[in-house]
């Protein structure tokens, strides 16, 4: 699978790469896909919350009044649930909402992802780059060349690169990662993934094993 390389002017440089079919060009498997997302979203829960129960009301457990007779419902003390004021009735609890999933399927799911957006020619490969100092004005501007400026855009790159993240850090549509950062959810979450050259390697070897 041969992809032009582009350079950050969008324009053709005359090269190619080619992608590995075991990694760009698999039958996608959908419920992979569902269940990496699914443990990526539950993983940024925090859980913390909490509501008081009986337990946590500060207040007498006197009986407030007899058990039989008074043509009402019983009731134990006045930090019952069922009075103003009272706990609450089976209030939520600090939890841990994550899960365990297979390390298989993790990169069947990541190749899925890869293999759904090649097919959707929503993968574009950039040379590699690098700027001088942070400035948005530079990346706004490969975003630009690219047609790029109203999508939700994934750059994956090599090795982290301290410069190009601070320039992307305050576009809302962009995110920059390393191909060993590279996750389900970003990749479905992106409308164009621009891989750069030296991330392709990486990327394939993480999940050609």
């Amino acid at each position: 699978m041969k992809v032009a390389v582009l350079d950050i002017k969008g324009k053709d440089t005359g090269r190619k790469v080619d992608l590995s079919k075991e990694v760009f060009a698999i039958e996608p498997n959908e419920h992979a896909v569902y269940l990496d997302v699914k443990q990526y979203l539950a993983n940024q829960r925090q859980g913390t919350h909490k509501a008081k129960e009986r337990a946590d009301i500060t207040g007498s457990t006197r009986k407030i009044k007899k058990q039989k007779g008074t043509g009402t419902a019983r009731a134990g003390s006045i930090k019952s649930g069922i009075f103003r004021g009272g706990g609450r009735i089976f209030g939520p609890r600090p939890r841990n909402y994550g899960f365990k999933l297979n390390k298989n399927v993790k990169r069947l799911a990541r190749r899925s992802a890869l293999s759904i957006k090649a097919n959707d020619k929503a993968i574009t490969i950039l040379e590699d780059f690098n700027f001088e100092a942070p400035k948005t004005k530079d990346f706004t501007a490969i975003l630009k060349a690219l047609d790029l400026e109203n999508k939700k855009s994934l750059f994956v790159l090599n090795e982290a690169n301290n410069n190009v993240y601070l320039s992307s850090r305050n576009l809302k549509g962009s995110e920059v990662v390393t191909s060993s950062e590279l996750s389900t959810y970003n990749i479905m979450n992106a409308n164009r993934i621009i891989l750069t050259e030296g991330a392709i390697e990486g990327i394939e070897s993480n999940l050609s094993k």
